[in-house]
């Protein structure tokens, strides 16, 4: 007799990552800010785990999510730096506005990795609703991001460079050819 596969959650990277008829992106939510734990989706098991913690003083600056049926060139979803008033829970799927790209690197000794990440702000907020491109965002604010990857990274023995920002229509370029890439690499699985 078979055995019954265990019972999950609902996997949200069966989602559609862009509502066409509004154009907002749906950002599933693996790690909330202010967090020193990682959380990640396992795809296999359809669940969210811990996937790390961070040392003590250090977290996740804002909400961070994936955005579904996508792929980026460092073998995940693509990332999203999402502005929210509040945290956030892992799999929860927050509606959001595009707002444009930190374009980014990981280097692994000598393996260089695109390690793009979407900013984008929460539909339902009150504290980033004026914020439409990234230049609306404080000077301080790519600074900060930037240290944090460096740091996030250093952790791992990576490096980690800011290449440099682009605006929401860049950004969604990279979302589709990130979608492209998350067809092609579903129908070679199948």
């Amino acid at each position: 007799m078979a055995k019954k596969p265990a019972k999950s959650l609902a996997n949200p990277t069966l989602l559609k990552p862009v509502d066409k008829e509004d154009g907002l992106l749906q950002v599933i939510i693996e790690t909330p800010a202010g967090s020193r734990n990682k959380f990640a989706f396992d795809a296999k098991q359809n669940v969210f785990c811990l996937k790390k913690v961070l040392p003590a003083g250090m977290v996740f600056p804002y909400d961070f999510g994936f955005l579904p049926k996508t792929l980026a060139a460092d073998g995940d979803p693509i990332d999203v730096l999402l502005l929210m008033d509040e945290p956030a829970f892992p799999g929860i799927v927050v509606r959001s506005r595009l707002v444009g790209v930190i374009e980014g690197e990981q280097i692994d000794g000598k393996k260089r990795i695109r390690n793009d990440r979407l900013v984008a702000v929460a539909d339902a907020n009150h504290m980033y609703a004026n914020i439409r491109r990234l230049k609306d965002m404080p000077s301080k604010f790519l600074h900060e991001i930037e240290d944090f990857f460096v740091n996030y990274h250093n952790m791992e023995g990576k490096k980690y460079k800011l290449l440099g920002c682009k605006g929401a229509t860049a950004a969604m370029t990279l979302i589709k050819r990130a979608q492209q890439i998350g067809r092609a690499s579903c129908r070679e699985r199948v």
